[in-house]
């Protein structure tokens, strides 16, 4: 067993992944959202550096079409 595995890193507080830059972030701030077909949804989050570029979504390529 590595250390590592001993003592493995444990965040504090809420992060998540950055979709654009793919960090762990401690202030994620969320701009899609997927829907599932079978349970919940889920929530892509980016890094105050990316949300600016990435806009709030959904955008017109994350909108269902109309039928």
């Amino acid at each position: 067993m590595t250390a590592e595995e001993l003592f493995p890193v444990v965040l504090a507080g809420f992060v998540a992944l950055c979709v654009e830059c793919k960090t762990i972030t401690r202030a994620p701030i969320p701009v899609r959202w997927i829907q599932s077909t079978s349970g919940p949804g889920t929530t892509l989050y980016a890094c105050p550096t990316h949300a600016v570029t990435l806009g709030a979504g959904p955008t017109p390529e994350d909108e269902l079409p109309a039928r």
